[in-house]
């Protein structure tokens, strides 16, 4: 069963999507690091159970040989809500009871976090990069209860896409906070927060 794990908000600069998040969110974000299997590095916020992360390549990284993940290799323009993460328990049957094109297994570190993910060949999700990427943590640790938690939560995702209620189907995800909309190729998330919701673009 798949399960809403986190939120990716890519960036040209990492400095410039924190600056972006901060300001739309009124706190500080915390925690992150280095992916030096990708190339990139991020920072953090909790959303309670969750959490959104800044992502964007890392100037100072070697490149990593290969497309990196969530299409960061073609990203251009201000800050935005790029990509969403759903977890599992069990990737190899994940991967074939799911969307096609999801990507291969891929073993990643930073610190004391170990995971695995499918990252696609190209770097591209499926379904116009709407669909959302596939993990699974090792072992307990887990970020989100890591992080200060601000009182910030998802009130809701929108999902946007011509084949909407294909990927829906395809994922089977119960989650109150998803909607899955036929439109153009699009994600939106809102936010609560002691000032009131807040959208990411």
């Amino acid at each position: 069963m798949l399960r809403l794990d986190h939120l990716a908000l890519s960036a040209e600069r990492l400095e410039d999507g924190v600056a972006a998040v901060e300001a739309l969110l009124g706190v500080s974000m915390a925690g992150g690091g280095q992916h030096s299997a990708m190339g990139t590095h991020n920072r953090l916020i909790s959303l309670g159970d969750l959490y959104l992360e800044v992502i964007a390549i890392d100037p100072l990284a070697p490149a990593p040989g290969r497309p990196r993940w969530f299409d960061l290799d073609r990203f251009s323009g201000p800050p935005r809500l790029t990509n969403w993460i759903v977890a599992c328990d069990d990737l190899d049957t994940a991967l074939t009871t799911g969307p096609q094109g999801w990507g291969q297994p891929m073993s990643l570190t930073r610190g004391e976090y170990r995971w695995q993910m499918a990252v696609p060949a190209d770097g591209r999700l499926p379904y116009d990069a709407v669909c959302p990427a596939l993990i699974r943590w090792q072992g307990a640790q887990h970020p989100a209860p890591a992080l200060p938690d601000h009182g910030l939560r998802l009130s809701r995702l929108t999902v946007r896409h011509p084949l909407a209620l294909a990927l829906k189907s395809a994922l089977g995800l119960d989650d109150p906070r998803v909607t899955f909309v036929t439109g153009a190729p699009d994600l939106s998330a809102v936010i609560e927060t002691a000032n009131g919701p807040v959208t990411l673009p």
